[in-house]
């Protein structure tokens, strides 16, 4: 009989992971990193030396267990090697967003009461500075790129001019139930909470992720990692994966790039949020649109495929139409994929936010196999995911060894080794969103006869319009931006008399249709306002909005033409609607909408 999760990682730790990685894959690549036009790595007995050595180091200025240490880093290879050094000290290491400002820094830093912090550039170490004078516990403000900056009181490199530590000893530091992180919540209901979560925490997710998989290993595998480190997805996916199952991770530091690594990478494995997903979606259509015939050739391929690739889902496709899936594929599909770098993929997630299940659906058709999982920070992440057999508007069934049930009101609950330890210093806040061991998500949802899970809103973001219907925003959003023209949508209407959306045109998408309309020399904003345009837009609506009914449907929409960017006053940094900022943002917009 197969152990229980419990069983594989009763008294492991996430260095303890890592050292049986190292025992086992050293001469493997562990990390990669753009030097110029090529490629620089570092093997994971490397990666092992160094954290060695900055442990040392860190140990010297005072990080020890218990203490905890804060980070403010892109994606580098350097990120990983601090992090895994402190909880070799039985410290905790803390990431937090690289946009934050100095107050927020002032919050989170203080909040964490970390020990030591360390910084990637001036830039940042400058913020951090401005917030010194309010973190009393702050002992050491360091940094890694040390242009510009002569008084800081370490350097990343200094930390590796160290005798390395006796890693087999130090593992044994750390306890299973002494804190991995803090994960700071994005804030959409008010002031951040830190999540808080243990060795035990992470062993237990790293295993049932790992079991969901359904791989023999998971070694070797490729991704890219672009997420802020400071999101418990990225965080999971590519730092304690790689810790604890031998990824090989190359690391992008701009978000913004991660078309153009992933063309060279070729990931085998790779998680994007909603936005991601939705801009490669309207890249590809875009561009099709431009060559009609190209256009009509995509759209009657997919139309084809698309029954035949459900029934392949489930086993249930005829040898006939897995030969015709197969010419499709070979004829039209295949080159897309390969055009965007998704051709080697053996698992694409989307998470954090919901997906239209149209698109999820037109990806799987392409050969690309998105499926959509669902958790929380206060879940390490995963909750509920189906990678393989995936219906599309589900965020799939309960993940191995965690139980899923429904409150008498609808809410997602859950219960398992991925459940978090609390709230930092906020006991009250903890007792809120626990039902015994059972978590509270603050999502309502239904559950199928097959165990699948469709989450139907946030509790505290469903709209209530003036005539007392209860509608949910998401699915509204969800259908408009299936409107070609459309990235972004926010549909507004608690306490109005009907629906109404703002909706931001998508960047690729209206570049196209300047281009065919003679209109390239206009900016995104007076495209936004060009009568053809909105026209066509509006054109759309009713479309969109089949699926809803009347009481439901959105009746007016608004076209804006600067897109809503992540970790601003609009977006989180994942891209999750910050819905009080956009309704103040846009307060005059919203009322024209009901005048």
């Amino acid at each position: 009989m197969e152990k229980t999760i419990d069983e594989v990682v009763e008294g492991q730790t996430v260095p303890k992971l890592f050292l049986n990685t190292l025992a086992n894959h050293g001469d493997r690549v562990a990390l990669r990193w753009k030097v110029g036009d090529g490629w620089d790595e570092m093997t994971f007995s490397e990666l092992g030396d160094k954290v060695a050595r900055a442990a040392t180091g860190l140990a010297a200025l005072g990080l020890g267990h218990g203490d905890r240490i804060v980070m403010m880093i892109r994606n580098r290879p350097e990120f990983h090697v601090i992090d895994t050094a402190a909880l070799f000290l039985g410290a905790t290491p803390v990431s937090i967003y690289n946009s934050s400002a100095t107050d927020q820094i002032a919050y989170l830093a203080g909040d964490a009461e970390a020990k030591l912090a360390i910084v990637e550039d001036k830039g940042f170490y400058d913020l951090f500075t401005s917030a010194r004078s309010e973190l009393p516990n702050l002992e050491k403000l360091g940094i890694i790129d040390g242009d510009g900056v002569s008084d800081a009181d370490f350097a990343y490199d200094s930390l590796l001019e160290n005798d390395p530590i006796d890693l087999a000893s130090a593992a044994e530091t750390a306890q299973p139930d002494d804190l991995a992180t803090l994960i700071y919540t994005s804030g959409t209901t008010g002031p951040s909470k830190g999540v808080m979560l243990d060795h035990a925490n992470i062993a237990w997710t790293t295993e049932c992720l790992f079991r969901a998989f359904e791989l023999d290993d998971m070694v070797g595998k490729r991704l890219v990692s672009y997420l802020p480190m400071a999101h418990i997805a990225e965080r999971m996916t590519s730092h304690y994966n790689l810790l604890a199952h031998a990824l090989e991770v190359s690391t992008c530091p701009d978000p913004t790039l991660f078309a153009a690594y992933a063309g060279e990478v070729k990931p085998n494995i790779m998680f994007g949020v909603p936005r991601v997903w939705e801009k490669i979606y309207a890249g590809v259509n875009a561009a099709v649109a431009a060559d009609p015939e190209k256009q009509k050739a995509l759209n009657e391929a997919i139309e084809a495929a698309a029954p035949i690739a459900e029934k392949m889902t489930w086993g249930e496709a005829s040898e006939e139409e897995i030969e015709t899936y197969n010419f499709l594929d070979a004829v039209a599909f295949s080159t897309v994929r390969e055009l965007v770098g998704l051709d080697q993929l053996d698992s694409a997630i989307t998470g954090a936010a919901p997906i239209p299940a149209e698109m999820l659906s037109w990806f799987r058709t392409i050969g690309v196999p998105l499926s959509e999982i669902y958790g929380l920070s206060e879940t390490s992440g995963p909750m509920t995911w189906a990678p393989y057999k995936v219906k599309a508007g589900s965020v799939g069934h309960a993940c191995p060894g965690v139980e899923v049930r429904l409150a008498s009101d609808g809410e997602v609950q859950c219960r398992g080794g991925n459940v978090f330890r609390g709230y930092l210093n906020q006991p009250e806040k903890t007792a809120e969103v626990m039902d015994g061991e059972w978590f509270c998500s603050g999502d309502i949802g239904e559950i199928d006869d097959d165990g699948y899970l469709k989450i139907v809103d946030r509790k505290k973001e469903l709209i209530i319009t003036a005539g007392g219907k209860n509608l949910s925003p998401s699915n509204l959003e969800a259908a408009l931006k299936m409107i070609p023209l459309v990235g972004q949508a926010m549909a507004i209407g608690d306490q109005r008399p009907f629906v109404s959306a703002l909706v931001v045109l998508d960047p690729d998408a209206a570049g196209i249709w300047a281009a065919a309309h003679d209109c390239s020399h206009l900016s995104m904003t007076e495209l936004a306002e060009h009568s053809d345009l909105v026209a066509e837009v509006e054109a759309a609506l009713p479309g969109a909005m089949k699926e809803f009914n009347n009481a439901e449907k959105v009746k007016k929409i608004r076209i804006l033409g600067e897109e809503w960017m992540p970790d601003t006053d609009l977006l989180t940094p994942t891209s999750k609607l910050k819905r009080r900022g956009i309704v103040t943002r846009f307060a005059v917009e919203i009322e024209e909408l009901y005048t």
